[in-house]
């Protein structure tokens, strides 16, 4: 069996390569041969991602370049397709959002135009955004896939774009592809561009004294379902297995957290004592302010559960900050 993940050497795509290689009899019950394919627009693993350097074939391709798409498919003529590359910052896509177009919308397409010119076999997993769904006004219940879609920023606009393009291509010309809306996910690799990754280095940073005892962060009080990344790619991986085609199933835990709920958390694991210093920039109308999944319907037709409790993902994520030089 040959398996492509698209953006391998990302946060979620790296972990999820090591939940196929770990747990190939999950996503390859037939017992056949796992091949894994991965892309990047770099030509070699980062640091943190050379465990998986001769395990996982990295091919360079630009998934906007039709032909470049093309070739890849010819190639590795994959039987199951993880889609995880994309722009995938909200908040610097007000400032370029025609990266978040190309990254999220015309890469989709070209890489299905390619899978549905070459002809193959194959299952596709497209992964969204819990984004889609915008801020939870006063009163709303948690979004499950049938509420409506009201993207606030050019990230998300461009992930439902995507969303629904994934959908049409089900319909004609009938690729099967399965849809998947994740919401916030954290944990070790993670990109100190993100909240708790910045958090979490800024710890580590000062107990090496290589910073001031201060914890410099942003507004704390949105609150974000906050699921460990290797949790969601186990859902990943279950949803190639069991999901429908055309279906669209949300992922995350279901509750949300304060963000200085986590400042507190990620304190009380620290080795010093810290002080909080918050910079709170003038509010966007868009900035959402709760984002809280539904996802029971993962559970109930796929029996996707997460495992791993905050406390733990947290405690991981300072830990990798730790470690680095």
């Amino acid at each position: 069996m040959r398996i492509l993940i698209t953006g391998s050497t990302g946060f979620a795509g790296s972990h999820l390569a090591e939940a196929l290689l770990t747990v190939g009899r999950i996503a390859n019950p037939s017992h056949e041969e796992v091949e894994l394919f991965g892309t990047s627009l770099q030509k070699t693993w980062p640091v943190e991602c050379k465990h998986l350097q001769g395990r996982v074939h990295l091919r360079t391709c630009d998934l906007c370049s039709k032909d470049a798409v093309a070739a890849l498919v010819r190639e590795v003529q994959p039987q199951q397709v993880y889609h995880l590359a994309g722009y995938a910052h909200a908040g610097q896509s007000f400032r370029e959002p025609e990266e978040a177009w190309a990254g999220n919308l015309t890469a989709t397409c070209r890489l299905y135009d390619a899978i549905a010119g070459w002809g193959g076999k194959t299952r596709i997993l497209f992964v969204g955004s819990g984004l889609v769904y915008g801020d939870r006004r006063a009163g709303e219940p948690a979004p499950d896939e049938s509420a409506p879609l009201r993207p606030s920023s050019p990230y998300a606009s461009s992930k439902a774009a995507a969303d629904l393009l994934s959908y049409q291509y089900t319909q004609a010309p009938g690729l099967d592809i399965v849809r998947v809306r994740p919401f916030n996910h954290i944990g070790p690799r993670q990109s100190p561009q993100y909240a708790v990754a910045h958090f979490a280095k800024q710890i580590a940073d000062i107990e090496r004294g290589q910073q001031p005892p201060v914890l410099k962060t942003g507004d704390l009080r949105p609150e974000r379902d906050l699921t460990d990344v290797r949790d969601i790619v186990q859902a990943y991986i279950l949803l190639v297995q069991k999901g429908q085609i055309g279906e669209v199933y949300n992922a995350g835990t279901g509750n949300a957290h304060a963000m200085e709920d986590v400042v507190k958390r990620l304190l009380a694991l620290a080795r010093v004592p810290i002080q909080v210093e918050q910079q709170v920039e003038p509010a966007r109308a868009t900035d959402n302010l709760l984002v809280r999944a539904d996802a029971s319907r993962l559970r109930r037709e796929i029996g996707w559960q997460p495992r791993i409790p905050l406390e733990q993902t947290l405690a991981d994520t300072l830990n990798y900050w730790r470690q680095q030089p």
